[in-house]
């Protein structure tokens, strides 16, 4: 099914990344699963947290791309947690048995929420070096769906499925994001009642980010100017609360920009990324960082801002 699916990227990714599980909660039925690629010597890596529809290998195109230029970056699948607190907790011994002590987070949706809420939690100990939030939100109350939250683990996982769907794209899109689309319907398809009724609980229970607790980190903000599942009030407010947060606006690219419109997203990672580069921070190999790439970069980056 579906065009991505059957692309040779994908099924490179596929043969070449390995999937890893690991457990690190009492409850071994807590499995977090993720794809770590790049080099190892990297104690600062960029790791992606996926929307309620996604999976780990949403992001195989970023992880492609970035490790192909010398980045260590890291893909996640979240266990079934309940509550925000469950999740930051096993989101930090995750870190730990990953020997990591500060990371950059990009997040999607729900997961661009959860890296929030967690550089909110770990704000004495700061773990989140800084943040790149993809279509994401501040607040939980933008759904309206507050007062259903509690009643998501009761539901057959098809209604479930149902509730997802109604926030994709239903008009005409062109080509490559109606693929993009076809493969979150078929990531969709492959969570189960309780991952699903989980995610839609974390991004539904009444919530909101603190931001004098994460002021100082580094942010930059990735939306698009076309349809998608937030609002312009739910984007407002993502400004408002990160006044001096670098914007990276997308003319297109609906739900899932980091699918159908890849090359773009992968320039603004490496701008972000950009300020960290010669310091212990930074996500990419040393070796890999040369002057003359740099300025080509920031060339790119500045003709596209040009045009937006």
């Amino acid at each position: 099914m579906g065009e991505i699916k059957a692309s040779p990227d994908y099924n490179w990714f596929r043969s070449t990344v390995p999937l890893k599980k690991i457990i690190v909660d009492d409850d071994d039925s807590k499995i977090w699963s993720l794809y770590d690629a790049g080099p190892r010597s990297i104690r600062c890596p960029l790791i992606f947290l996926p929307p309620v529809s996604g999976t780990a290998d949403v992001f195989f195109r970023q992880i492609l791309a970035l490790t192909g230029w010398g980045y260590r970056v890291i893909a996640l699948q979240y266990p079934v947690y309940w509550d925000h607190l469950e999740f930051c907790d096993g989101f930090r011994k995750l870190l730990d048995h990953l020997q990591l002590d500060k990371v950059h987070l990009f997040g999607a949706s729900l997961g661009g929420f959860l890296a929030q809420k967690f550089a909110e939690y770990t704000h004495k100990s700061p773990r989140v070096h800084s943040l790149i939030l993809c279509n994401s939100f501040s607040d939980t109350s933008i759904f309206n769906q507050t007062w259903t939250a509690n009643s998501f683990w009761l539901m057959p996982a098809f209604m479930l499925k149902k509730i997802v769907l109604g926030n994709f794209s239903s008009g005409p899109v062109d080509p490559v994001m109606a693929d993009a689309i076809d493969f979150m319907v078929d990531r969709l398809e492959s969570l189960g009642q309780s991952e699903l009724a989980s995610r839609l609980t974390l991004n539904c229970q009444n919530s909101y980010v603190e931001p004098h607790k994460i002021r100082d980190i580094p942010v930059t903000i990735m939306d698009v100017f076309d349809q998608s599942a937030l609002s312009t009030e739910a984007k407002e407010e993502m400004y408002k609360l990160y006044p001096s947060a670098r914007r990276a606006h997308l003319k297109t690219g609906g739900n899932f920009p980091y699918l159908c419109r890849s090359a773009e997203v992968n320039l603004y990672v490496q701008i972000h990324l950009l300020q960290f580069h010669g310091t212990k921070y930074a996500a990419i190999d040393p070796s890999m960082v040369s002057a003359e790439e740099l300025e080509v970069q920031k060339g790119n980056f500045s003709i596209s801002q040009e045009e937006q």
